[in-house]
């Protein structure tokens, strides 16, 4: 019989969904009998190599603020991942993303089992957890509880997590970000600039993805500015309330005198569509701020599509890649003037990106490999 890992994924769509889906059928492809725990909405992008197991519920329609709801959410997501355990009769655990919401009430069940020999990982996308739930006290606590479970974490570059008290028993190992394969552009890139009325011959840069705060879209507006035959195609959504509206936007566009070179599509981009809007640009934006420690999902797509990308971050696997690959221009983060010259010496000198090293030595192969060396063997050498 195989071995056997239950892939835990609250995720339906978006960047968490998509990672999970490819490592999970990276992982099943090394021969692991993978058990994918998510819920009914989940749709992936093409076939599965995994088995999927729909028993985690949806967010509830009742009249209640936002928070109470997810808070049942997570509740019962942990009670049906306590029966999932339990039903596939498996030791090995893996999160699709580290979380710590809520953890002291939902931890010590993880607790017991981990006692028992199950072995927890996760894949921390986000190790500095900087966004305050609460009380500082509780904040800090939580992240202990989330943390305390767990004997693997998964990261896409060499950092000391902060798991607010000593964690001995908890491994961290650094693994790549794979690349996407979504399917092909359908329509022809004059075509698709057509639609937006984006002028054939314009250096058009590509914001994808959700809107948010600490992507800095509004410093790489103002850049933007500075050069007139630049165009920018904004493509997602805000998603929380929390966020600056896309009207912030909308409106600093008409303060800079650039509305007219700013194109909007404000939806989730279905799979079928990415490959037009990467097709039509020349430039990822990916600016992010000082305070990003993370990997890129859309870098990824940025590199499968073979469009380089003008980036900004902390310390972090997207300054990494960027920079050791030339996978484009990177710059200091959280000034306009730094973009503007990032821009400017895209334009004098655009960079000779090593794609096919990059693909070769970020797989999701590779991905797998590292997560099933540790997850079916370390923890029970021990």
């Amino acid at each position: 019989m195989a071995p056997r890992l239950l892939y835990f994924c609250s995720a339906t769509r978006g960047g968490i969904a998509d990672y999970a889906h490819a490592q999970a059928t990276a992982i099943a492809r090394s021969g692991i009998e993978v058990i994918f725990l998510t819920s009914p909405s989940y749709r992936p992008q093409d076939s599965v190599m995994y088995i999927v197991d729909t028993s985690l519920p949806e967010m509830k329609d009742w009249p209640l603020p936002s928070k109470i709801l997810l808070a049942v959410k997570i509740w019962e997501e942990q009670q049906v991942l306590h029966r999932a355990i339990i039903l596939y009769q498996t030791q090995n655990v893996l999160f699709a993303t580290y979380s710590e919401y809520l953890a002291p009430l939902w931890c010590k069940h993880l607790e017991s089992l981990s006692r028992q020999q199950v072995c927890f990982g996760a894949v921390v996308h986000d190790p500095c957890r900087t966004y305050q739930v609460g009380p500082r006290w509780w904040h800090r606590w939580s992240i202990a509880c989330g943390y305390r479970f767990l004997q693997e974490a998964f990261v896409h570059e060499a950092i000391a997590l902060d798991t607010v008290e000593p964690m001995p028993h908890l491994t961290t190992t650094v693994i790549p970000h794979g690349t996407y394969q979504f399917p092909p552009a359908q329509k022809a890139r004059d075509e698709v600039r057509e639609c937006f009325e984006i002028p054939k011959s314009a250096t058009l840069l590509l914001a994808f993805g959700q809107i948010r705060d600490n992507k800095n879209l509004d410093l790489a507006m103002r850049a933007i500015a500075q050069f007139p035959e630049l165009h920018l195609l904004i493509a997602g959504r805000v998603v929380s309330q929390t966020q600056k509206p896309v009207s912030y936007y909308q409106a600093l566009a008409e303060e800079l005198g650039i509305s007219h070179r700013c194109h909007w599509l404000l939806k989730h981009v279905p799979n079928h569509e990415i490959g037009d809007l990467f097709q039509a640009s020349d430039v990822v934006l990916l600016t992010y701020r000082s305070d990003f420690s993370s990997a890129s999902g859309v870098l990824n797509l940025a590199v499968a599509y073979r469009r380089p990308c003008l980036a900004s971050a902390g310390a972090s696997n997207l300054r990494t890649v960027v920079q050791n690959y030339n996978l484009g221009i990177f710059v200091e983060p959280d000034s306009w003037q730094s973009v503007r010259d990032g821009i400017q010496a895209f334009l004098g000198s655009p960079p000779e990106p090593k794609w096919a090293l990059y693909e070769a030595e970020q797989s999701w192969e590779r991905n797998a490999e590292l997560v099933c060396s540790r997850m079916f063997r370390a923890h029970h050498e021990s």
